[in-house]
């Protein structure tokens, strides 16, 4: 992972939550979550910059309260752009209705989107 933070540069990083209130699923809750987070961007910078997708690397964390019972390969699958790379870690919120027998499910993602790092490419022009 050194050696991509020296050749890459973070240019998105987006936040959403998630959850399955009946069904106790994992997974599902998660992709609420990508979804949410997806649903707050607007990236016009690779049409504007002319960059291709497939230079992006996309890491989504996903914090819930068992990440083991997460699907990270359907949930990469589901992301529209890059190449994906998800992680389930310990997080979010169980709400559980006793009364009901039911655990609410609450996650919470972050997204974060990596291109090369570009910068020895552009230089200042002097000219206004």
């Amino acid at each position: 992972m050194a050696e991509q933070a020296s050749t890459e540069k973070r240019v998105i990083l987006e936040m959403g939550t998630g959850n399955d209130l009946y069904g106790g699923d994992y997974t599902k809750a998660a992709s609420r979550a990508i979804q949410d987070a997806l649903h707050h961007s607007s990236i016009v910078l690779f049409k504007s910059l002319g960059y291709d997708h497939g230079l992006m690397r996309v890491q989504v964390t996903i914090g819930v309260q068992e990440p083991d019972k997460v699907d990270t390969e359907a949930l990469a699958a589901e992301l529209p752009r890059g190449r994906a790379e998800v992680a389930a870690v310990h997080g979010g919120l169980n709400v559980r209705d006793d009364a009901q027998d039911t655990t609410h499910v609450i996650a919470t993602a972050a997204i974060e989107a990596f291109l090369p790092d570009m910068a020895q490419a552009w230089r200042l022009s002097g000219k206004r």
